[in-house]
């Protein structure tokens, strides 16, 4: 008898309560399964049903993003995070009531396959073409090594996401054409891909130093906005990260998800 015998012997479990039990947890796991991919976990919101005035402009949805395609997973441009942290989100938009200034997200929550594709992408030897506007200065096979991809994201706890200052009312930006020679994520506004938000010294998901939050590379407005959303976040409990402006994160993380992110139900939960 081996040691795995002698303890399911010495359990004085029977083969059959045994045989029940596997049974047993193998439909948790395939329960587990389904729900994984049909619907949200508890913990996590649709963000429209916290904050509808939010402006989403979810680019992994899209094929304006860096690998030049909707991302595995983003079956809809929906924002979603932990429910405390949605919260958190709409104070800040609160704050910023009155001001003239309001929030535009980029992403939310980001299902673990998205995360895996980026890696893979980074990874696959081909030239980055057209994409190549998100890292100008860069090779397209160093972003992983150089922290600017990671193979586990904080997004994918529904605690961390991406957002901008944008002008309240917002108005709305002129549509990406995949077609068109858009500049450099480093340019001016104006030769970059459209964006209603503020300038904020250089795009979303701009892989370079001048993107670092306290980049000394742009101009004293630019670095005065900078420090307008970094200080509105702030006062509710998000952390910037120091290496994109963009990106903060809420609260401790827990459970890494891989939920589908769907059309938003006609009667979603609150």
């Amino acid at each position: 008898m081996n040691r795995h015998e002698a303890a399911i012997g010495s359990s004085g479990r029977s083969p059959r309560r045994m045989v029940r039990v596997a049974t047993m947890a193998a439909l948790a796991f395939t329960l587990g399964q389904v729900r994984a991919e049909g619907t949200l976990p508890d913990a996590l919101v649709y963000l429209r049903d916290i904050d509808p005035s939010i402006g989403q402009d979810i680019r992994y949805a899209s094929t304006n993003n860096f690998v030049g395609r909707p991302l595995d997973g983003y079956n809809a441009a929906e924002c979603i995070l932990r429910r405390d942290v949605a919260a958190a989100l709409a104070r800040v938009q609160m704050d910023l009531a009155g001001s003239g200034l309001a929030l535009k997200v980029y992403d939310c929550y980001r299902p673990t396959r998205a995360v895996q594709t980026m890696a893979q992408w980074a990874n696959d030897g081909r030239a980055g073409g057209a994409t190549k506007r998100f890292y100008p200065r860069l090779q397209k096979n160093t972003l992983f090594a150089s922290g600017y991809i990671a193979s586990r994201s904080a997004h994918s706890t529904g605690t961390a996401v991406d957002l901008t200052l944008v002008q309240a009312p917002l108005v709305p930006s002129a549509p990406f054409d995949p077609a068109a020679a858009y500049g450099p994520c480093t340019g001016p506004a104006a030769q970059r891909s459209p964006d209603n938000s503020l300038d904020m010294g250089t795009g979303y998901d701009c892989f370079d130093t001048v993107s670092y939050t306290a980049s000394p590379g742009i101009s004293a407005e630019q670095r005065r906005r900078r420090g307008l959303l970094v200080t509105a976040m702030a006062r509710r409990g998000f952390v910037n990260y120091h290496r994109e402006w963009w990106h903060f994160t809420y609260g401790a993380r827990e459970a890494y998800y891989d939920v589908p992110i769907r059309p938003r139900p006609a009667k979603a939960r609150r």
